[in-house]
């Protein structure tokens, strides 16, 4: 059966994932990439490095996010949302979406292969510490569907 996802359903979706695929446009390419995540219902935390994706955002934010959750080719759910990049830049900004992020994956990261030596130090300490670019997308519209068999 396929169907459509509700919008608490969505949201359900939305909150239980932290990989995403952003997609960007700008100058006649598209550019679809993954990304960690956390999401706050409102807004799609992420941190990352300078490259095309950011620059991208930056000129034209306007972008679309996906997550989907697959069990198999005849069980799954995906949601598509459009929404609005910004760039996090203020010390208090980067701050705030930066614990948003780190409180969402971190109790995620378990091993030892995946937890990077500079965050095993304080929370706090990270987040002073952490480069990269810090941003959020504003999630103005969203649509899911499912099948299940």
């Amino acid at each position: 059966m396929l169907g459509n996802l509700n919008s608490k359903q969505i949201e359900h979706v939305l909150h239980s994932l932290i990989i995403g695929r952003i997609g960007c446009h700008t100058d006649s390419i598209t550019y679809v990439v993954p990304v960690t995540y956390a999401y706050d219902g409102t807004y799609v935390y992420g941190h990352t490095k300078e490259g095309l994706k950011i620059d991208m955002m930056r000129k034209n934010p306007m972008v679309c996010f996906e997550v989907d959750v697959i069990e198999n080719m005849s069980n799954w759910r995906s949601v598509i949302a459009w929404g609005e990049f910004e760039e996090l830049t203020t010390p208090e900004e980067r701050k705030v979406g930066m614990r948003i992020l780190m409180d969402t994956v971190m109790p995620l990261m378990t091993g030892e292969t995946t937890i990077s030596h500079a965050m095993r130090d304080s929370h706090q300490k990270t987040i002073e510490a952490m480069k990269g670019v810090v941003y959020r997308i504003k999630l103005n519209e969203k649509t899911g569907r499912y099948e299940k068999t």
